[in-house]
């Protein structure tokens, strides 16, 4: 990961409310959920959520595809994989009981992407 996607995925994470829309959708798993659904459970007006989603976006830590009328958001878990590396990539200098958590690889529930 290049310095500038970290700092954009930090970035992206920095706000309480992007912090816990990201964070419901590594929840739900590689289905994500509807905008709407994100929404209601975040209490937020459309224009809000939109704006913080733009900015994930921006970051590549969420990605969505249009199902008909609705739109379905997902979590990009590569991208955060990717930055969870970057951070502790030189943990402790290398020795092994400093080993960083290993990666998430959320299962996958069957229904298509």
């Amino acid at each position: 990961m290049e310095i500038t996607s970290a700092l954009a995925a930090l970035n992206a994470l920095g706000h309480e409310t992007r912090l816990a829309a990201f964070r419901q959708l590594v929840q739900a798993g590689p289905d994500g959920m509807s905008v709407g659904e994100l929404r209601e459970r975040l209490g937020l007006a459309p224009a809000t959520l939109t704006a913080h989603l733009n900015v994930l976006r921006a970051a590549a830590l969420v990605h969505d595809q249009r199902e008909g009328r609705v739109i379905r958001i997902r979590a990009n878990y590569l991208q955060m994989n990717d930055l969870l590396a970057y951070l502790t990539e030189n943990c402790c200098a290398g020795v092994a009981q400093c080993d960083p958590a290993v990666t998430c690889a959320p299962r996958n529930t069957g229904a298509s992407k």
